[in-house]
């Protein structure tokens, strides 16, 4: 089959001669090729049965059969049901192209009923008849080629492949209902199904009703896309203008010798890399985040999350430490000084202090302090904290649920940041603090992760040496660091988690132990908290002993203070 020339020009003749059908008329049978009475279409003839068809026809009456097809039907007209609707054509024009084919120019005469075929060769012949539109009278077929009339002159103005001068062509149609109808169908963008279907419809009157629905329907689709088309269209004016203006910016910074904005950032950036003495794996990342920066515009999205991510590492202490007081005396004066009793603890911080004068190199310990509320266990790691110089971060377990508070979110998530781990050694400013982690018997579980098994890395000295943050996805050495860890009860502390912990009990104290820790420490802080002089308010040892016996039943002294 060849393939039809472009049907989207079609123009209507509004006056014709009348012709007369022959009983046995030649078709030419092609896919997606449909016309309609007075319409005047462009046809493209390569194979020899057709450009036989067509010389015949020029030497007699030059009329010939048009059937159309849908665009994946192979059929012949032997295959085709009988009888059909087709159209009659007259061939006005005839060019024979270089290549052989031939074009010609043919308008539509008549609908034609293919009644019997009476053979296939040369080319398909077929008993025909002559079919005419029903035009009912009446005001319903005047008023639906108004409406037809009028809702194709919105399209005409919609489109601009559209002649303008179609307007004044329907409006002479409009008191020819028949031939406005055949006109629109031909040159509205519809499949040729429903083209097929609008000329089997001899009734003119429901031929402009589905027109109508068809119209408004193309109508809907074409404005719609004009809308967004123009969205599209402002979108790129915008981004061309910007685009443009930023150009101009540069070439002025250029003339007069300056910089523009994100070229000083991204030196700024490069300088702080630099400063920060990243090694390895986190300034090949850091420096990857660079170049990807320098390419892209500043107001992308993307922008502000690589800056963050530069940010965060350029911030977080990979080589900057604190030096550990290892003066024996002096931490034990320390620790004296600010705790009475606790002669366990006291000694195995010692001893923490004495290898570490061996071994300069040791990982830090991971001790957990048991015991009731109110004995002292996180202000005896701000004591530790104190007499080893370290710089000291408490972070709360208590009803933490989500894996990431502790990992951190990775960096597809809107707002994402490291975890609380990370977060807490750039506070410290170094990679070596003390690192108290309380209530780590309150930790939850549900849907977004386990907390407890994400501690399992950070408590390990044998894995946090390359502890992996989901957001910085760099390792970062946390071997240096100093683990503390309180809980009130060690049931609810998953085995594998205690196993990693050095278990230090803080049972209580007796009322000797609380009556110095009141007359030393709670009373002197609560005298000052309250804005009296020594010399203001006193207690007797008496009534503090009375105190402590008849007021205070508890491990701690919370309740004393």
């Amino acid at each position: 089959m060849e393939t039809p020339a472009d049907n989207s020009g079609h123009e209507p003749l509004t006056a014709l001669a009348p012709y007369q059908i022959p009983e046995e008329l030649g078709l030419i049978v092609r896919q997606e090729l449909v016309v309609f009475p007075l319409m005047i279409t462009q046809i493209q003839v390569s194979d020899s049965s057709a450009k036989q068809l067509v010389d015949e026809a020029l030497s007699k009456d030059r009329i010939i059969g048009l059937v159309g097809l849908p665009p994946d039907d192979d059929a012949t007209l032997s295959d085709l049901d009988i009888p059909r609707i087709a159209t009659a054509g007259i061939i006005h024009k005839m060019l024979k192209l270089p290549d052989g084919t031939v074009n010609i120019l043919i308008q539509g005469i008549s609908r034609v009923e293919l009644q019997e075929v009476i053979g296939t060769e040369p080319y398909p012949t077929a008993r025909a008849k002559p079919v005419e539109s029903e035009l009912e009278d009446g005001v319903e077929a005047q008023a639906l080629a108004r409406i037809v009339a009028s809702e194709f002159q919105r399209l005409i103005s919609l489109v601009p492949q559209f002649p303008d001068d179609w307007r004044a062509m329907v409006q002479t149609m409009s008191p020819r209902p028949d031939h406005l109808s055949d006109f629109v169908a031909s040159n509205l963008s519809i499949d040729v199904a429903e083209k097929q279907a609008l000329l089997e419809t001899f009734s003119v009157t429901a031929r402009l009703t589905k027109l109508t629905e068809l119209l408004n329907n193309e109508l809907q689709v074409v404005e719609l896309s004009n809308k967004l088309q123009s969205q599209v269209q402002s979108e790129m004016n915008r981004n061309q203008r910007e685009f443009y203006l930023r150009k101009q910016l540069e070439t002025i910074r250029q003339e007069l010798g300056e910089e523009d904005e994100q070229t000083v950032e991204i030196r700024e950036l490069r300088r702080k890399i630099d400063d920060a003495d990243l090694q390895g794996e986190a300034r090949g990342a850091a420096m990857r985040e660079l170049d990807r920066l320098g390419k892209m515009p500043p107001a992308a999205a993307e922008y502000t999350v690589a800056r963050t991510y530069i940010d965060w590492l350029i911030a977080l202490p990979w080589r900057a430490t604190t030096e550990d007081n290892l003066n024996i005396r002096s931490a034990r004066e320390v620790l004296d000084a600010e705790h009475y009793g606790l002669d366990l603890i006291k000694d195995r911080i010692i001893e923490y202090l004495a290898v570490r004068k061996l071994k300069k190199d040791m990982k830090g310990p991971i001790l957990c302090f048991t015991g009731p509320p109110g004995v002292g266990k996180t202000s005896l790691g701000q004591s530790i904290a104190h007499a080893l110089g370290r710089e000291f971060i408490r972070m709360s377990l208590g009803g933490i649920r989500d894996e990431a508070e502790i990992r951190g979110h990775r960096r597809t998530y809107v707002g994402a940041l490291p975890g609380r781990i990370i977060q807490g050694l750039r506070r410290a400013g170094s990679k070596n603090p003390l690192f108290m982690l309380d209530e780590v018997d309150k930790i939850g579980q549900d849907f977004r992760g386990d907390p407890s098994s994400a501690l399992l890395e950070v408590l390990d000295p044998e894995q946090n040496a390359a502890f992996s943050d989901h957001y910085l996805e760099v390792d970062f050495d946390l071997s240096q660091v100093m683990f503390i860890t309180t809980a009130n009860q060690l049931a609810p502390v998953p085995p594998p988690l205690r196993d990693r912990m050095e278990i230090l009990e803080l049972a209580g104290y007796t009322e000797e132990e609380k009556l110095q820790i009141a007359l030393r420490h709670i009373f002197p802080r609560q005298r000052g908290a309250n804005g009296l002089a020594d010399d203001q308010i006193s207690v007797s040892r008496k009534a503090m002993q009375r105190l402590i016996s008849a007021y205070t039943r508890e491990a701690g002294v919370r309740n004393l203070e």
